[in-house]
């Protein structure tokens, strides 16, 4: 084991008599959260996170950026008549000066197409993506950000996913003076939140008014939004030709801005392969697996603090568990049948066990498996990384038999193809 990541055993136990049964903590991991969930919440999961490292994302303060604060004005009114603008009357003034702010954000898009528009529409994007794909909280943040460290490589970070719109017009201006807005921590793994830190792109599509599952969300006490665009088969011709217009607009500005080979990190592109290979032919792909009896209670966690932090509503976590089984079935139904489609050399699968315990290792399989040269350019950085995140303490997690058979019910040919173990006869995993 290396000793420059150390390891947390226990981040989820079974009620079953199994404190065995691992989770292994991640230095970062999936989506910027604040808010801990009430302690009356009905839930099968009990938290055991030590009260000292409970926050609140800030909530001393009145006001704080939240992943819909660079939403134009499309993407703003077409998710409040959706919703038939069902606001929770505490979170009105959160949503008053979000629609604010929509108005700014399409006047600097605007801005922005006239200024950078012909510059824009004239980059090519040289070297396809790195796409690193799997399941919420399987690990990919850590993939993302060992990539990123290549001086080669660059990525989109929180502010040019917050506003896409506009960030090349407006980062340079404003991220100096805005920087108090964040929260100094992502209290869901109270690691630091920067505005130059990767970040997922699908919030910068969010932002810029495509339809995404994430804006169930925005919303979470309707009915799951948009889960069609998962996998973007549900849609017809010429909103997957939008899909791939606003996106490649995206990773267009990226490469203005810096003009290397791009890094993307978001989930949902896990059941969206064969629309990205449309687009990029030899794009690279990274798949992150990760033991699921753990990332089922953690995505239940992220889920809910991810509601009650940027939801416009007061959360009620109404048949949030189903959802979570549903979407993961899905993701590795589509997965598993574009995946064949890759060439060899353009496709590395890591475990997340393996990545816990020799960090520097994987990630010099992932460039010897995806035909990447200059490994150890990479290497004092990647180092330097690994030693700065060693500390990171995961929350802890009960997880009840009937939840856990619901897993296995559901998930069983995930855990089945990528060797976890299936509990036995009294509750245990073998």
């Amino acid at each position: 084991m290396d000793s420059s990541l150390r390891m947390s055993i226990g981040e989820v136990n079974l009620t079953s008599r199994t404190p065995g049964n691992a989770g292994i903590r991640c230095p970062r991991e999936e989506a910027l959260s604040a808010c801990e969930p009430r302690p009356d919440e009905p839930s099968r999961l009990k938290s055991t996170e030590p009260p000292a490292t409970r926050t609140t994302g800030g909530k001393d303060r009145p006001w704080h950026m939240r992943a819909w604060s660079g939403m134009n004005v499309t993407g703003w009114f077409r998710a409040l008549v959706r919703n038939r603008f069902a606001v929770s009357p505490t979170r009105v003034p959160m949503a008053t000066i979000l629609t604010g702010l929509s108005f700014f954000n399409s006047s600097m898009s605007i801005l922005q197409s006239l200024v950078y528009g012909r510059r824009i529409r004239r980059t090519e994007i040289a070297d396809d993506p790195i796409f690193v794909v799997g399941h919420w909280r399987s690990g990919t943040t850590l993939i993302h950000e060992l990539l990123v460290c290549d001086p080669r490589h660059t990525y989109p970070d929180t502010y040019a996913c917050f506003g896409p719109n506009h960030f090349l017009l407006t980062q340079r201006l404003l991220v100096r003076w805005i920087g108090f807005l964040l929260p100094p921590q992502r209290p869901m793994d109270n690691m630091a939140i920067r505005w130059e830190y990767p970040q997922e792109d699908e919030w910068a599509l969010c932002n810029m008014g495509l339809p995404s599952p994430y804006l169930t969300i925005l919303f979470p006490n309707r009915p799951p939004q948009h889960p069609e665009y998962l996998d973007l088969r549900g849609i017809s011709e010429e909103e997957r030709k939008r899909w791939k217009r606003k996106m490649l607009w995206f990773l267009q500005c990226l490469t203005v801005r810096e003009p290397k080979r791009i890094v993307l990190k978001t989930p949902v592109h896990t059941a969206r392969i064969r629309t990205l290979r449309e687009m990029f032919p030899n794009a690279r792909f990274v798949h992150v697996v990760r033991d699921p009896y753990v990332i089922f209670p953690s995505t239940i966690h992220t889920w809910k603090r991810m509601y009650r932090y940027h939801g416009a509503q007061v959360p009620r976590y109404e048949g949030l568990e189903q959802h979570v089984l549903d979407t993961f079935a899905r993701m590795y139904e589509v997965f598993e049948e574009d995946v064949r489609e890759i060439p060899p050399s353009r496709f590395c699968e890591v475990r997340y066990e393996d990545l816990v315990r020799d960090p520097i290792g994987e990630l010099r399989a992932i460039y010897d498996g995806l035909d990447l040269d200059g490994f150890d350019r990479v290497l004092p950085a990647a180092r330097e990384y690994v030693s700065r995140t060693a500390d990171y303490k995961p929350n802890r997690y009960e997880l009840s038999p009937e939840t856990r058979d619901r897993i296995t019910a559901r998930w069983r040919s995930y855990i089945e193809k990528y060797g976890y173990a299936l509990p036995d006869a009294s509750g245990a995993n073998g």
